[in-house]
């Protein structure tokens, strides 16, 4: 049986890498000219991808430019942050194992961390840290990466994804301010920080009261043009000897929204449901395929909300224009302008609706057609 030509859930690399041609061009140069880089986008739009290829591409044209990669999904503290930032640091400016331990015995001053390697498992090591020293001394950790890539006169490029999730440690903003205190003065580190609550995002780095305010380039990632998708979905079915015209590729992006996971996802149901031409019927079948699979989390999803709340999203997908008007606000009963507000605030918040355009938006295109089809009866 031939492989899947289309990739979703997980970084996505090589051939199954589309466009971006124009983004992976300015996080390059801004990664060897050192510029601190901040990408905003709804989740799912493929950030993290996007970093890795612009990674990739730099460190094959530089290679005096290392990059280390964190992820903040699961940290919820200072002290895994630590943590983490020192063993991604020594990780990716070592090619060797000695050198970690020696690098370790070298840069710190006020503590060594302890670290034991895993025989089992090559170039693995686990690192130990003192709360009680480190909480003394934290400035040794956060001026890490400038005091390595100084004294082995390289770059470093230090990207850090889910960077909201700052948000949730005790005195954040404090927190914050520490490290911008710190990196701001790196004249050998630059840093790339992005994640997939957009709002969180905008609040840290576009809000003038918060300490990362103009910290970097910011890059609004959009949407994949269709275009794009058009030639991306006949090449990859074309791999498998399949086929599927452009009329057919374009209604795969147009149900989907240019949504790059779900265009993935959705092309991967209509190539398996496939044997040798993709047509219209074949592309409707798959999406009641995709909404069903996705059925019990999306009534999960709506089942979450407020009644209002849900009357809400009642009224956008009829496209109810005035959504605070009198009428409207009867019609679907949305309670007082004031509850239409705060509904709307806490769509937004929970990223099931997008105001960035000033235009109320669905975020997931899967789950608004599945309200119009099953759950609205649009």
């Amino acid at each position: 049986m031939d492989r899947a030509p289309f990739k979703f859930g997980k970084i996505v690399q090589g051939n199954n890498f589309t466009n971006r041609h124009d983004e992976i061009s300015a996080l390059q140069s801004n990664f060897e000219n050192l510029i601190s880089t901040i990408i905003v986008s709804p989740r799912r739009w493929g950030k993290s991808s996007l970093v890795k290829k612009a990674a990739e591409k730099t460190i094959k044209d530089n290679k005096q430019i290392k990059i280390c990669f964190l992820d903040l999904y699961k940290v919820r503290t200072e002290e895994e942050f630590y943590q983490q930032l020192t063993h991604e640091i020594l990780k990716s400016t070592a090619s060797k194992l000695s050198e970690i331990t020696n690098t370790a015995k070298n840069i710190f001053k006020q503590f060594v961390p302890k670290i034991s390697f895993n025989p089992m498992h090559d170039g693995e090591f686990t690192l130990g840290l003192d709360w009680a020293e480190v909480k003394k001394y934290p400035d040794e950790i956060l001026n890490l990466g400038e005091t390595i890539a100084k004294k082995n006169k390289i770059q470093l490029i230090i990207c850090i994804d889910e960077f909201q999730n700052l948000s949730f440690f005790k005195d954040s903003t404090a927190f914050q301010k520490k490290l911008r205190a710190n990196w701001q003065n790196h004249e050998h580190v630059a840093y790339c920080m992005y994640g997939s609550k957009r709002h969180m995002m905008l609040e840290v780095f576009t809000s003038q009261s918060m300490p990362f305010y103009q910290f970097g380039s910011l890059i609004f990632l959009d949407k994949i043009s269709e275009k794009h998708w058009i030639k991306y979905i006949q090449k990859q079915f074309a791999k498998t000897k399949k086929s599927i015209s452009a009329e057919c590729s374009k209604m795969i992006a147009e149900l989907m929204e240019n949504h790059p996971y779900y265009v993935q996802q959705f092309a991967h149901i209509c190539w398996l449901n496939t044997i040798e031409v993709c047509d219209k019927q074949i592309i409707r079948n798959s999406l009641d395929q995709l909404l069903m699979q996705l059925s019990l989390l999306f009534q999960n999803l709506t089942d979450n909300l407020s009644t209002k709340q849900v009357n809400f999203l009642n009224a956008i997908i009829h496209r109810a224009e005035k959504i605070s008007s009198r009428a409207t606000i009867k019609k679907y009963n949305l309670g007082t302008s004031a509850t239409v507000n705060r509904s709307k605030n806490a769509l937004i918040e929970k990223e099931i609706l997008d105001d960035f355009t000033n235009t109320l938006n669905f975020n997931d295109p899967a789950y608004k057609l599945w309200l119009q089809k099953y759950y609205f009866k649009v």
